[in-house]
């Protein structure tokens, strides 16, 4: 079958649904591959790498639609590519059915199969297509940069001649996709990065990157992020103003806010309210990325910059993907690559279009003539529920007696080891001179009291203890060094062999202490 990608006609969309190298591997699923002039110009990709991909350049969209059998698209269909839509033709682009029923009901009626990226299910299988998660990273890498372009100093701290300058504290509303790409490239650039989110479950993932989650004084359990399909749950409104105190406190001190907070087919949720705004430091940045759903912030300006009474700059733009339109484009033109070869299973160049197929009948919003839209929850959960068992208090009496069973079995282990240990020296010593044995008793003790000391570390603590194996190898080497000028050249040769040991120890505990050091500089 033929796929083919047009030129987008909404306006400042730079991206496009097909790549030369994502050309290639289709072809090699036994499809053609068609694309309108200049479609990846905006991107970068020129007409003659397309067409060293292999890929037919045809001159105007219409002519696209009537060569193509599959239409791989960016924005959603305007009217004029809705008529040129055909019986049996199939459709792949973003599509937010939830909130473009007319237009859904258009492309039904023209009988063309329809697949929305934006409802590829949230599974473990459906990663590769997951198309809004490629645009949200992408989405808060950008919103990062243009706050930094828009910020007027550093976002790292640095001490200089000339003098001091703080790090830039930046608050993520939001640790979803875009909000964990924002928390990695503002941690990256130096600063010191707060993040909150409504599901208690991401706080390790937000330390993890180097951020410091927001904790609420809040008793009130959240929705599980498994019962949302991966995404926030509607907030009580209790828990509303316990957040909204939260980020009042949080205004004055920090510098960058990026909102990142937006719940499938509802307005985006305010949080970031209009005092607030007015709390915060003169030369301080917005980057709302929910502007294109109202915004998280009060002022928020849907694709515009504003700057405030107080100096606060609060950016409201909707097209960071395409801001970034070569790296947006490869990304996206791989979900669809995967989503082919989803539909391609026998890799023979015909689209087997399984409604059986969780994420095929998830993103499939018309098919037949028919709206199948909202699919039927899939099979598997986006989120595996986390069960928490109710951790057992130990009342004092169990941890007492917990405490005195360790010390019975520590002892009567102790005093099998020096039973053991007393017995063999009565033997040796009905045999042995006393000369011997004196010498012998205290090789012994020095034994054991190493072994208690060194053996019974954890060990993760082994590499601190080398300092203190140092300063005993240091004790073997003087006492080795006593014993050179003796005149019993057995006792010499022992002691030259005690010296070289514990010098190569010394010298070996010093280069691994270094190294341990080391892993805690930043230079």
């Amino acid at each position: 079958m033929k796929i083919g990608t047009p030129k987008e006609v909404f306006e400042g969309e730079a991206r496009v649904a097909m790549t030369p190298e994502s050309a290639l591997a289709l072809q090699k699923l036994g499809h053609e591959c068609v694309i309108e002039t200049g479609a990846g110009a905006a991107a970068g990709f020129s007409d003659a790498t397309y067409k060293a991909a292999g890929v037919k350049v045809v001159k105007t969209g219409a002519a696209l639609f009537k060569a193509a059998d599959v239409v791989t698209k960016v924005r959603p269909p305007n009217d004029t590519e809705v008529k040129r839509l055909r019986n049996a033709q199939t459709l792949i682009s973003f599509f937010y059915p939830g909130a473009n029923e007319e237009l859904m009901d258009k492309v039904a009626k023209k009988g063309a199969t329809v697949i929305a990226m934006d409802m590829v299910p949230r599974i473990s299988r459906a990663q590769k297509m997951d198309a809004l998660s490629s645009m949200a990273n992408i989405a808060g890498y950008r919103a990062v940069i243009e706050a930094s372009n828009n910020f007027g100093r550093f976002f790292t701290g640095q001490v200089t001649a000339a003098g001091k300058v703080p790090p830039a504290k930046v608050l993520i509303v939001g640790a979803g996709v875009a909000g964990l790409a924002a928390i990695g490239t503002a941690t990256s650039l130096g600063a010191i990065t707060y993040a909150f989110d409504v599901r208690p479950e991401v706080a390790e993932q937000v330390e993890s990157m180097g951020a410091e989650f927001v904790f609420l004084d809040f008793e009130e359990e959240q929705a599980d992020g498994a019962a949302t399909g991966g995404y926030a749950p509607v907030s009580s409104p209790e828990f509303r103003e316990a957040q909204l105190a939260k980020f009042r406190e949080l205004a004055p001190e920090v510098d960058i806010v990026i909102t990142t907070a937006l719940i499938p087919n509802r307005e985006a949720p305010e949080l970031w309210t209009e005092d607030m705004v007015a709390a915060m430091k003169p030369g301080s940045v917005i980057v709302d990325l929910a502007a294109e759903k109202g915004g998280n912030c009060k002022l928020t300006v849907m694709d515009e910059k504003i700057v405030t009474d107080n100096g606060v700059t609060i950016i409201g733009y909707t097209d960071f993907p395409s801001r970034m339109a070569a790296q947006a484009s490869t990304l996206y033109a791989n979900n669809i690559r995967h989503m082919m070869a989803d539909l391609t299973p026998e890799k023979d160049g015909v689209v087997n279009h399984d409604m059986e197929d969780d994420v095929i009948r998830g993103a499939t919003i018309a098919h037949e003539k028919a709206i199948t839209f909202p699919p039927p929850p899939p099979k598997i959960q986006a989120i595996a529920a986390v069960t928490k068992e109710p951790t057992k208090v130990k009342t004092p009496e169990e941890i007492r007696a917990e405490e005195d069973a360790a010390f019975k079995a520590q002892s009567k282990q102790q005093v099998m080891i020096l039973g053991i240990g007393a017995l063999v020296m009565l033997v040796i010593g009905a045999y042995a001179p006393a000369s011997f044995m004196q010498h012998f008793i205290v090789f012994a003790l020095s034994c054991f009291i190493g072994f208690q000391v060194i053996w019974n570390v954890a060990h993760a603590l082994h590499t601190p203890l080398m300092a203190v194996t140092n300063a005993i190898s240091g004790i073997v080497i003087l006492g080795a060094l006593l014993q050179i000028g003796s005149g019993n050249w057995i006792v010499v040769m022992l002691a030259t062999i005690s010296v070289l040991i514990a010098s190569i120890n010394v010298v070996g505990g010093f280069m691994v202490t270094r190294r341990m050091l080391a892993m805690f500089q930043k230079s």
